[in-house]
């Protein structure tokens, strides 16, 4: 495959990946007492709705260059954040603790259908490169996003995860982060003080498709 064909590619399964993800905030939200996503009309797998100019659009280009030209292994990104509010909440930290979950535990449970879905495929004898490339793409950012969003860190759902377990006074340390929250992601990403991640989100995605199929889809 060409250099364009696996860009388009790897932008198409990041959507698939992050969409999903905002949604899942979202809903869960919805069904613990906040209507506010629903409202913003943000419980749909409309793209348009959902993205963000840097998350969407910036960083995935910016890591396809460094793909192209230092081989960085991984285009991520993410969607615009669904609008909470947890004041519907009968209890505002635990819900928000179920709804910073929700989106993790989506990306975990895509990884899981897609890499039994490839598998049943290439069991059948389907062994369409582009096909298997693209499905591999979506297990692997769906692995990337799950713990990349669990560090600790506003506004990633790990710091709403965390947050639970704090005292008041800890608790609004962490929410003051939340206004330079994405700096400190972006630094973290530069530096490579994130590169942990990446490893263990190639480990799991290793075992989930096997080697085979990661040596059908081209990956590695």
């Amino acid at each position: 495959m060409n250099e364009i064909l696996e860009g388009l590619m790897a932008v198409g399964a990041l959507l698939v990946c992050v969409i999903p993800h905002e949604v899942a905030h979202g809903y869960v939200a919805w069904r613990l007492g906040d209507p506010t996503a629903k409202l913003a009309g943000r419980l749909s797998l409309n793209p348009i709705r959902h993205l963000d100019p840097v998350g969407s659009v910036l960083l995935p280009v910016m890591l396809l260059v460094l793909r192209r030209f230092a081989g960085f292994p991984i285009v991520f990104g993410w969607a615009k954040p669904v609008p909470i509010n947890p004041y519907y909440f009968r209890d505002p930290w635990r819900g928000m603790l179920w709804v910073g979950l929700a989106g993790p535990t989506t990306n975990v449970l895509m990884a899981l259908a897609i890499a039994g879905l490839g598998r049943g495929l290439i069991a059948m004898g389907l062994r369409v490169q582009w096909l298997l490339y693209f499905l591999a793409l979506v297990v692997l950012i769906s692995l990337v996003l799950a713990l990349f969003n669990l560090i600790p860190v506003p506004p990633l759902d790990g710091s709403r995860v965390l947050a639970y377990f704090l005292s008041p006074r800890w608790r609004g340390q962490l929410v003051r982060l939340e206004q330079v929250g994405f700096v400190i992601v972006i630094v973290l990403l530069l530096i490579g003080a994130l590169e942990i991640v990446f490893q263990g989100a190639v480990s799991l995605w290793l075992r989930l498709v096997g080697v085979r199929w990661a040596l059908l889809s081209g990956l590695i």
